[in-house]
């Protein structure tokens, strides 16, 4: 793939996500200027960049998508529905992203009812309009086509007026509006002439602009400054560091067994250096949490809206850093418990005002260390899991007898919702009731060495508690020996030390 293609690529696909999250924010707080002004620029960057690489189809979405953001820039109101056909454009962008990143050819399609849409509330009509501007499009190109019958005389006429008339594509002006352009712009003589004034004053100290250049120099030196890298690069080199961290570990190990103290000293600093290499090459792999939980605003916001459900998304320790790798593996797991929780867990407004609750549900994420792990918790207060139903459920699936069932406690009861298959939601609806799901959920936090757990109060809510290890890269581990076999037991999952002796009061079992 073209370098130049690539690049596009990576940068609009990561400036979608930040617009998208940030339309979240904006519908929020439609008066924030810093927001929209953020999401305008990306918008702006996206459409120039398309223009530039040839991009016509993309191009014409993001025209369209800036019009409306222009619109609202400029103080109409922001309606839902503005918001959500802006969501539905970015969301068009990304499969033509996708496609485009695949083929390395932009993909054929027709995105007119999409733009239509958008045209006609920058125009401060609403979406019922949409269909009449659709359909009077077919009779735009009728009208247009009748000059042709003409002879062939009139036809060249009509050729050159319509060329020149039609209506411009984006990124397009006009030539009056170029010529005026040009005109307007300053020659070499006005130039000169506005130069003379200025000649004749007294010439400016040079030492201040020597001090505002070091000074530039130095706050450019100040700025933070990364490069991108290929994953597989970094893949590599840590592949590269734990083999070196395992030589080193044999080194060692020899050195152990000898009385010659020789190598003692350099191996000593060999070991520290590994030690700082594969600290810092694990640092390139730690990625915030935050970049997982990305696109959890737009889906509660759309969730919001399908389940007309009034819901608020609370995110505590999106700085929270982890292994790239396991970051990948929960984004599935955290998205899936997320909608489990808002479609599940929170009751309607009705239900919630009922109960004597606010009438906005809340979902709250948390992220933090704790040891060699990090803990991600999902809760919400909700009406909290219906025992009688997963009782019944259980039954009906056979997954215990009714004996069985009898001497659990409430805690074991609703740890049945991660079996396979299983669902008390009475309809399936698209966004849940299909059996499938917390037991993937599960399946997927076991793979990359985690757990998952709940806690449910009726009436009050519920949480999952997920741990996981901060890196799959490199694990250290407790050697031991037994019976002249050498065990390697991973240090996270060692408790207590405990040293026996043959003599020993004490049994350990």
């Amino acid at each position: 793939m073209d370098d130049l293609l690539s690049e596009f690529l990576t940068e609009t696909v990561e400036s979608l996500d930040v617009v998208d999250v940030e339309l979240v924010k904006f519908e929020k707080d439609p008066n924030n200027q810093d927001i929209l002004g953020n999401i305008f620029r990306l918008v702006h960057t996206i459409k120039g960049t398309c223009g530039f690489l040839g991009l016509p189809r993309l191009e014409a979405l993001a025209h369209a998508g800036e019009t409306l953001m222009g619109k609202y820039r400029d103080g109409a109101p922001v309606t839902t529905d503005g918001v959500t056909i802006i969501l539905k454009s970015l969301d068009a962008i990304k499969d033509i992203l996708a496609e485009l990143a695949e083929n390395e050819v932009e993909p054929q399609g027709n995105d007119d009812d999409l733009i239509a849409q958008l045209h006609v509330l920058s125009e401060g009509k609403t979406l019922d309009d949409a269909g009449d501007v659709t359909a009077s499009a077919p009779a735009k190109v009728e009208e247009s086509a009748a000059p042709a019958a003409k002879d062939d005389g009139e036809r060249d006429d009509s050729s050159a007026i319509k060329i020149v008339e039609r209506e411009l594509k984006p990124g397009e002006v006009t030539l009056d509006d170029l010529e005026a352009a040009f005109n307007s712009a300053p020659g070499p003589e006005d130039e000169a002439a506005a130069a003379e004034p200025e000649a004749a004053a007294a010439p400016e100290p040079a030492a201040p602009k020597a001090a505002d250049e070091g000074n530039l120099k130095r706050d450019k030196a100040l700025q933070p400054q990364s490069i991108r890298v290929n994953v597989d690069t970094l893949e590599q080199l840590m592949t590269m560091v734990s083999e070196l961290v395992l030589t080193r570990n044999q080194l060692l190990e020899i050195l152990r067994r000898q009385d010659d103290n020789e190598f003692k000293v350099p191996l000593q600093r060999l070991s520290n250096v590994t030690a700082e290499l594969q600290e810092g090459v694990m640092k390139t792999r730690m990625q915030p949490i935050g970049n997982a939980w990305q696109k959890l605003p737009r889906i509660i916001r759309d969730l919001s809206n399908d389940l007309d459900k009034k819901i608020d998304l609370e995110m505590i320790g999106a700085e929270t850093e982890l292994d790239r790798q396991v970051l990948e593996m929960i984004k599935d797991p955290l998205t899936h418990m997320v909608r489990n929780s808002a479609d599940h867990g929170l009751e309607t407004t009705a239900e919630r005002i009922k109960a004597g609750k606010s009438e906005v549900g809340k979902v709250k994420l948390s992220a933090y260390h704790e040891g060699g792990h990090i803990i991600i918790e999902i809760s919400d207060d909700g009406r909290g899991l219906n025992t009688p139903k997963i009782k019944e459920k259980i039954l009906k699936n056979k997954l215990a007898t009714p004996d069985e069932l009898s001497k659990m406690t409430e805690n074991q009861i609703h740890k049945f919702v991660f079996a396979a298959g299983f669902s008390t939601a009475d309809v399936v609806t698209s966004v849940s009731g299909r059996g499938v799901g917390m037991d993937v959920v599960r399946t997927n936090i076991e793979l990359i060495g985690g757990n998952v757990d709940l806690v449910s109060i009726t009436g009050k809510g519920s949480t999952f508690k997920i741990k996981i290890p901060l890196t799959l890269a490199i694990v250290s581990a407790l050697i031991v020996g037994i019976d002249g076999h050498r065990y390697a037991i991973p240090q996270l999952a060692v408790v207590e030390l405990v040293r026996a002796h043959g003599d020993s009061e004490h049994r350990i079992e």
